[in-house]
C-alpha cells in the first residue's frame, strides 16, 4: 500500500487537532501570564502606588485582556504546535502514521485548521475588541486622573494639555514644590505663573484638574512685543486645567485605537490630502522655474542678476525637496503601519503554523521541551524584526506592507521549504 493510498481519518484529525490544540493552550497561558504580569507591573508603578480603588485597578485590566489575547496568541500558536509536533514525532507517532499508509497531510490539515482558527479569533480581539478595550482604558484613566490628579503631575515632569504646559520639581503626595507653568490667556496672551510651592485639590466632582499655588508669580505679555509685559503676586493663586483640554491630550483618537476599516478610511483621507498638497507643490514649482527662465530670455546677457537667479535656485531646490517630504508624509505611513499590522500579528499563527511543523519533526527526544525553548526563540526573533520593520517603516520609507508582513512571508517560505525537504526524504 502507498504512502498516499488512505485518505484522511477523522479519528486521526481529531486527535492531532485535540493535541495541538492543548499544547497551544499551555503556551497561550504561559504567554498571557507573562504580558498579564508586565501589564500589572506597569500599573503597579504608574497606578497602584497612588491608592487608586481596587476596583477601578481591576477594570483597567480588564480593558487591557483584549491587547494581551491579541499579542499572546500568535506566538502560543507557534509554540504550541512546535510542542505537539515535537512530542509526536519525539514518540515516534509520526512515524507510525506514515507507516500506515497515511501522508503528511494528515498532519498538515488539522493544525492549519487550528492555527486558522487562532488567526480568526486574534484578529476578532485585535480589530473589535482590542480598540474597545482601549477606549474604555482611556476613558477610565482619564476619569481616575481627575479624582487623583497626584497620579499624573509627579517629581520632575513635563506635562503637556492643549495649550498648556506644567514643570514640576520635586513631588510628596499632594505637595508639589517650584512649579512653572506655561499658557496662553482668553486673549491669546502668553503667561507664565512661578511658585514655590502648591497643592492638588480633591475634586470629587470630577470636572477640573485644580492646583493651589502658594507664593505665586504671574507674568503675561504678547508674542509681537515681549518688552509690553505685566506681572502680579498673589500669596495663594487657585489653577484649573479643564476636563475637556485632558482628555484632547489623553482621549485622542489614534489609528490602534481604530478598527482596520476606520483606518483604511483615514488614510484615504490623508492620502488625498497628501496628493492635493503634492498638485499644490507641484504648481509652485512650476511656476517658479517658468519664471527663473523668463528672467534668463528676457534679460541681455550682459545685465543677467545672476544673484536673483542663484536665489530662484536655491527656491527651487528647497520646493523639490519638500515636494519630496510631502510624499513621504509620516503621519500617512504610521497609518498604513498600523492598518497592515492589524493583519500581520493575527494571521502570523497561521504562518507559524508552516514553520512550526517541519521544525517539529526534526525533534528526536524531549520533543515537547525542544520545541518550547526553540519556539521562544523564533518568538522573541519574530518581535524583533517586528519592531525592527515598523521603525525602519517609520523614518525610513520603506514600504509599510513589508514592514508589517515580511517576518510572516519568511516564516511561511522557511518552513514551506523545509516541509518539501522533510516529505522529499
Amino acid at each position: 500500500m502507498s504512502r498516499n493510498s488512505r485518505g484522511l481519518s477523522r479519528t486521526l484529525f481529531r486527535y492531532i487537532f485535540t493535541e495541538a490544540a492543548f499544547s497551544f493552550l499551555v503556551a497561550f497561558l504561559f504567554f498571557f501570564f507573562i504580558f498579564f504580569i508586565n501589564q500589572l507591573l506597569l500599573m503597579a508603578e504608574e497606578i497602584l502606588s497612588k491608592r487608586v480603588p481596587f476596583n477601578q485597578v481591576l477594570l483597567l485590566l480588564l480593558y487591557s485582556l483584549p491587547a494581551i489575547v491579541a499579542m499572546a496568541a500568535p506566538f502560543a500558536a507557534l509554540v504550541g504546535i512546535l510542542m505537539a509536533i515535537g512530542r509526536l514525532s519525539s514518540d515516534n507517532e509520526v512515524l507510525v502514521l506514515l507507516a500506515s499508509g497515511f501522508s503528511y497531510k494528515a498532519l498538515y490539515i488539522p493544525v492549519i485548521v487550528l492555527g486558522l482558527l487562532i488567526s480568526i479569533v486574534s484578529f476578532i480581539a485585535n480589530d473589535i475588541l482590542l480598540p474597545i478595550g482601549t477606549l474604555e482604558f482611556g476613558k477610565l484613566y482619564r476619569k481616575i486622573l481627575i479624582a487623583s490628579p497626584a497620579l499624573e503631575l509627579e517629581s520632575n515632569t513635563v506635562k503637556r494639555y492643549k495649550d498648556t504646559m506644567i514643570i514640576t520639581g520635586e513631588a510628596s503626595g499632594k505637595k508639589i514644590e517650584n512649579v512653572i507653568i506655561i499658557d496662553r490667556t482668553s486673549d491669546g496672551e502668553r503667561r507664565i505663573i512661578t511658585a514655590k510651592h502648591t497643592e492638588l485639590l480633591s475634586n470629587t466632582a470630577q470636572t477640573d484638574l485644580t492646583i493651589n499655588l502658594y507664593n505665586a508669580f504671574m507674568q503675561t505679555f504678547k508674542d509681537s512685543n515681549r518688552l509690553d509685559y505685566d506681572y502680579a503676586r498673589s500669596r495663594v493663586l487657585q489653577y484649573s486645567i479643564s476636563q475637556s483640554n485632558i482628555s484632547q491630550v489623553f482621549g485622542s483618537i489614534g489609528p490602534r485605537e481604530m478598527s482596520s476599516a476606520d483606518v483604511r478610511k483615514e488614510i484615504i483621507k490623508k492620502q488625498n490630502a497628501v496628493d492635493d498638497r503634492i498638485e499644490n507643490k507641484k504648481y509652485v514649482i512650476l511656476e517658479n522655474a517658468l519664471r527663473i527662465e523668463r528672467l534668463i530670455r528676457n534679460t541681455a546677457e550682459q545685465q543677467i542678476d545672476w544673484n536673483t537667479i542663484s536665489q530662484q535656485k536655491t527656491a527651487l531646490s528647497n520646493d523639490l525637496k519638500n515636494l519630496q517630504d510631502i510624499g513621504e508624509d509620516r503621519n500617512l505611513k504610521i497609518y498604513k503601519l498600523e492598518f497592515y499590522k492589524k493583519f500581520s500579528i493575527p494571521f502570523g499563527a497561521i504562518s507559524f503554523v508552516f514553520l512550526a511543523i517541519p521544525l517539529g519533526l526534526f525533534a528526536r527526544k524531549s520533543g515537547q521541551t525542544v520545541g518550547f525553548g526553540f519556539g521562544l526563540l523564533i518568538a522573541v526573533l519574530y518581535w524583533a524584526l517586528l519592531i525592527g520593520g515598523q521603525t525602519i517603516g517609520s523614518r525610513f520609507g520603506y514600504s509599510p506592507f513589508w514592514a508589517m508582513w515580511l517576518p510572516n512571508i519568511m516564516a511561511i517560505s522557511v518552513g514551506t521549504i523545509l516541509g518539501l525537504e522533510r516529505i522529499r526524504r
